[in-house]
């Protein structure tokens, strides 16, 4: 049995070359696949994937005590902007309630669009996501069930392509219409940064262990 401590400095050396190569050829394909995804992350985040559908899916965000934080409105506004525009004749607005709301963020939208003239009929609910996926496995359960499939995501642009690939992995036909972002270009950078480590991520484990395994850090 060949043992490191007794080659020769010469097949100690080849055995070094070797480990090297193997980790500087690792990290050049981890390096890859980040900038694949933030390329894939970025173009997703520019294109407006409206079109007629069955649905639009509104994407949780926060809200206080009932009113929707201005990320959520500038969601909730597009959205409303759609269903005026005829796109779907349903919206469905996602979000869950976190440690110490009164309010669901689905709740919080449904009551801005009721307001603004949305026929209740109209409306759907997703109220026990904590998570995007979690918000999207819920939603797709009911409007497959409905034979909603064809669906118009409403998030913000950094967003875009990872929900489109997780609706498409839930079985729904999904395209996504980014709401206006009020970030600056630097937290825009950042959070684009972090869909591509998410994407690359997801891509390799499935996005359904991504969030089993975000949670389980999270704990």
């Amino acid at each position: 049995m060949t043992d490191a401590s007794v080659l020769t400095p010469r097949r100690r050396w080849r055995w070094l070359r070797r480990v090297v190569g193997l980790v500087a050829f690792a990290g050049l394909a981890v390096v890859l696949c980040l900038g694949v995804a933030f390329v894939q992350v970025y173009r997703a985040s520019t294109r407006d994937g409206a079109r007629p559908a069955d649905a639009i899916v509104v994407l949780g965000a926060a809200q206080y005590n009932g009113v929707p934080s201005p990320v959520l409105q500038d969601r909730l506004d597009h959205a409303l902007e759609l269903y005026e525009a005829s796109m779907a004749s349903k919206i469905v607005i996602t979000g869950g309630r976190q440690k110490g709301d009164r309010f669901t963020e689905a709740t919080a939208g449904y009551n801005y669009l009721r307001a603004h003239g949305v026929p209740d009929e109209d409306l759907l609910k997703e109220v026990d996501g904590s998570s995007t996926w979690e918000s999207l496995a819920a939603s797709a359960r009911f409007l497959v069930t409905q034979e909603l499939t064809t669906v118009v995501l409403v998030t913000d642009g950094y967003h875009a392509y990872r929900v489109e690939a997780i609706a498409e992995d839930l079985g729904l036909d999904a395209s996504v219409s980014p709401s206006e972002t009020r970030l600056s270009w630097r937290g825009e950078l950042r959070q684009l940064g972090r869909e591509s480590v998410a994407v690359a991520l997801g891509r390799v484990i499935g996005y359904d262990r991504l969030f089993r395994l975000d949670n389980a850090m999270n704990d």
